[in-house]
């Protein structure tokens, strides 16, 4: 398998919690690896808290496919963790809950939901309870300096338990259908988007619970930026418009927040960059040009106005001998996200052109099988009717019995017509092949049934030596074949006496001959063919890989002859 299938098949496999864990996982190793090397207490110290980490995100993972288990698995996981944390003296540090890093945080939020969502009532309360211990455990005996109290971590973990309960209890499983809902329908077609947005919401979420609630406007403004992005796969122009207006709204958010919140180049939260990137890239890719530039002169003015007013006040890492550099990065960016949605538009259109094309290709396809159906049909029982008609016409003065049975002969093919024309239009009403007339699935018996009804007043002898496990597409194109045969021997042999018809298997090959003893005429005869018999049959024969030879006989008459392969290669 190439590696950028594995990969795809990796994302997918992780789905949106897998994602999010991951996310997570990234941002606590921004934290834990700086740590490790830094000059409190011994070197690589603190990486002993990676597996207790790893090992609870993996319980999460597993909790999609055995909930109850992976709960009581987790909160093992804790309490080992925990004491490996006590005994190494190493420093936990606080993120949401005291001495809990983010990973765990978001692994342990996932584990309730699971549990609560798939898992008997008793097992659920049981599972979730035995969680929140190990939590509580291992907030006030791991050793690490959190800024969080113990009160307020027990408030906070509360609020995240009642929603995630909730979430769970949303989702149940053995509830009553939901309607559908539109921000449901996003998120579950945009879940990759959204885990990739969740590593810089993460990132600034430590910046707030590192500094204090000063900077919880800005990290409203680069939440309400990803959730923008989001909509901008369905809305792009709209989702442009209200990001520029949440980059305005973000000047006054950072007045309001500590000079040291994480902004990337110095004057804009990264979260706020990286969504605007997504947002240019769907607009050139999807949008009217000159609607999309709009758009994107807007954006473009407010990241300006909000970055002089960050580097004027000083808030930001950037100065004012920075804006030559600030201007450079801004315009690199921007061409980089119109360069990516300029790429994924030409693919579009190309796609796009490929597709109308295999539609057209299938419509042509369809069109030639239909016009080949009705030919067979309406030739078949049509000719058949005139040829009687004409009969009656001759001996009606002489033996008005005789034409009057053969009047009746005409009215049974007339109804036949009907019902075959009526059978052709149900099948393509109903979406399905269309349906060959009077065929079984024994091409021995609708080859003799054929032959008798439908030789059109020459008398035809039938040599059929055919398997029963024919391929249903040769069976059906043989019976079609001897079908146009035996009508253009009614329209076209004149003074024909005798008409043979010949199948058999040989060589992995269906071989079928259709002769007469006629001789061909110059004048069109009545009803005419409109030269569209032979093109129908050797389209037929050529779908099938197959050959056709049609043409006066050495010994005068007319031969039609076809070989259908019937082997499984074919």
């Amino acid at each position: 398998m190439p590696f950028s299938d594995r990969v795809t098949s990796a994302w997918r496999w992780l789905g949106l919690e897998g994602v999010l864990l991951l996310a997570a996982f990234l941002c606590d190793l921004a934290v834990v690896l700086p740590a490790s090397v830094d000059s409190l207490g011994p070197r690589g110290r603190d990486l002993l808290l990676l597996p207790g980490m790893v090992a609870l995100g993996a319980c999460a993972l597993w909790a999609r496919t055995r909930p109850a288990v992976a709960v009581f698995a987790g909160a093992a996981t804790l309490f080992a963790s925990t004491f490996l944390i006590r005994a190494t003296d190493a420093a936990a540090y606080t993120t949401l809950l005291s001495n809990v890093s983010l990973s765990e945080t978001v692994a342990g939020l996932e584990l309730v939901f699971f549990c609560v969502r798939r898992v008997r009532w008793a097992e659920s309360i049981v599972g979730t309870a035995t969680l929140v211990l190990a939590t509580l455990f291992a907030t006030a005996y791991r050793n690490g300096s959190g800024s969080r109290g113990l009160s307020e971590t027990m408030l906070l973990g509360m609020v995240l338990l009642v929603a995630v309960v909730l979430a769970g209890l949303q989702f149940r499983r053995g509830q009553a259908p939901r309607k559908e809902s539109a921000v449901r329908d996003l998120v579950r077609e945009q879940w990759p988007l959204i885990g990739a947005l969740s590593l810089p919401v993460f990132l600034e979420l430590y910046q707030l619970l590192d500094s204090n609630i000063r900077a919880l406007p800005a990290l409203t403004c680069s939440l309400g930026a990803a959730a923008t992005a989001v909509y901008a796969t369905r809305r792009p122009l709209r989702a442009g418009l209200l990001l520029a207006g949440i980059i305005f709204a973000t000047s006054a958010a950072l007045w309001i927040a500590p000079r040291q919140y994480l902004l990337g180049y110095g004057a804009l939260p990264f979260t706020e960059i990286v969504a605007g990137i997504i947002v240019v890239v769907l607009l050139v890719r999807s949008v009217e040009p000159k609607r999309a530039w709009g758009a994107i002169a807007l954006m473009s003015a407010a990241v300006a106005f909000t970055t002089l007013t960050t580097v004027v006040s000083g808030r930001g890492r950037a100065d004012m001998s920075d804006l030559r550099d600030l201007v450079i990065a801004a315009v690199l960016v921007l061409g980089i996200a119109v360069a990516a949605g300029l790429y994924f538009r030409a693919r579009d259109s190309e796609r796009r052109k490929v597709v109308e094309a295999a539609v057209a290709d299938a419509q042509n396809s369809e069109r030639m099988a239909l016009a080949r159906e009705l030919h067979d049909l309406v030739a078949h029982h049509v000719t058949g009717i005139i040829v009687q008609a004409q009969a009656a016409k001759v001996i009606a003065d002489q033996n008005p019995k005789v034409a009057l049975e053969v009047i009746e002969r005409i009215e049974a093919a007339g109804t036949e017509a009907m019902t075959a024309m009526r059978r052709l239009v149900g099948s393509m009403r109903a979406g399905g092949e269309a349906v060959t007339d009077q065929a079984t699935m024994d091409l021995d018996a609708d080859l003799r049934r054929l032959v008798e009804s439908g030789h059109h007043g020459v008398p035809t002898e039938a040599d059929v030596r055919v398997p029963a496990n024919l391929p249903q597409e040769v069976a059906r194109s043989a019976l079609r074949l001897v079908q146009e045969s035996l009508t253009n021997i009614g329209k076209h042999a004149a003074g024909a006496t005798r008409a043979c018809v010949l199948a058999e298997v040989r060589d992995g090959e269906l071989h079928i001959r259709v002769a007469d003893d006629g001789h061909q005429v110059v004048t069109r005869p009545a009803g005419g063919s409109g030269g569209y018999g032979l093109v129908g049959m050797r389209e037929r024969v050529e779908l099938l890989h197959g050959r056709l030879a049609a043409g006066p006989a050495p010994d005068g008459g007319w031969v039609v002859e076809a070989w259908l392969p019937v082997e499984e290669k074919a």
